[in-house]
């Protein structure tokens, strides 16, 4: 029983934040169409940026508690400013172009902002574990739980309630359906596409900057990071279906369970059975698990 209950749990608390940062980049990909390789980039920048304002805010001697507002806002004006910077710059003057060459493109800002991280933060390792610590642990069937990782629970639960809400319950949710179903026919009905593609990527942004930014505090934050997590990320949304929101919940959850019972059962299959799972669901549906119905022109 304790080992059921340790495997579930660690499967869920590693969902959870995979689920943040794969929840941005399936939402980019079901707006604007790219395959955004540069979101482990956004993730990185956001786990630096959370670890060095929580580094000076209680270098500070400020209440340690303020440290959580300190990992929301870095992530939150991080992950918007690199966004912005990135759509505005140079992905708006190439809208149009191949899924292929926009891929090509991503990788290139992937390249360039590894190296932009090493120029501002170095190559040192960065750690914030205070506001993991802080917050205790719990025991649960005897098996000693950190209550930062719960928390993370609650957290991704809570963007996945707000997007669903946001895409099913609001206007702009709404119009960002009709562009996501037919982008001409919404910008024939003067819908602005070019609007709600800025959106899109900032939010994108923001959810890569916050899944780095809150993991932070429970790893090491050094150079390759990024590299690392968006591997990760693209499975989870190829198995839950590219554009799928849902989809990228349930993928998380399958990499989550499926990796903690490999690494409870048969700590050497942790890398493959991921892949493995992958592998198993593009063999028998290649568009992913819960992929989004497209419209068939004619």
């Amino acid at each position: 029983m304790k080992l059921v209950i340790a495997m579930l749990m660690d499967g869920v608390i590693y969902a959870s934040w995979l689920f943040i940062i794969a929840a941005g980049l399936t939402l980019i990909y079901g707006v604007m169409r790219i395959l955004n390789m540069a979101h482990g980039s956004f993730y990185a920048i956001g786990a630096y940026s959370g670890a060095s304002l929580v580094g000076f805010y209680l270098a500070g001697g400020y209440p340690p508690w303020g440290a959580y507002l300190m990992l929301l806002g870095a992530a939150i004006v991080s992950g918007a400013l690199v966004g912005i910077l990135i759509e505005r710059g140079l992905l708006r003057i190439m809208y149009g172009r191949d899924e292929v060459v926009m891929i090509l493109v991503t990788y290139a800002i992937l390249l360039i902002l590894e190296d932009v991280i090493k120029l501002i933060w170095g190559v040192d390792a960065y750690f914030a574990y205070q506001p993991y610590t802080l917050l205790g642990r719990t025991k649960m069937a005897g098996i000693s739980f950190a209550n930062y990782d719960i928390a993370l629970i609650f957290v991704a639960a809570s963007i996945c309630f707000l997007l669903w809400w946001g895409l099913n319950r609001t206007r702009q949710g709404k119009l960002l359906q009709a562009v996501i179903h037919d982008r001409d026919t919404a910008a024939f009905l003067g819908i602005n596409v070019t609007k709600m593609f800025s959106i899109t990527f900032v939010i994108g942004a923001v959810l890569g900057a916050l899944a780095g930014s809150l993991t932070a505090p429970g790893i090491s934050v050094m150079p390759g990071i990024g590299v690392e997590v968006i591997i990760l990320a693209f499975a989870v949304v190829v198995i839950g279906g590219l554009g799928s929101v849902g989809g990228a919940l349930m993928g998380a959850l399958i990499v989550g369970l499926a990796r903690s019972a490999a690494v409870h059962l048969y700590p050497e299959a942790e890398l493959f059975v991921i892949y493995g799972v992958m592998g198993l669901v593009l063999a028998f549906r290649p568009q992913g698990l819960f992929a989004i119905a497209t419209a068939r022109k004619i």
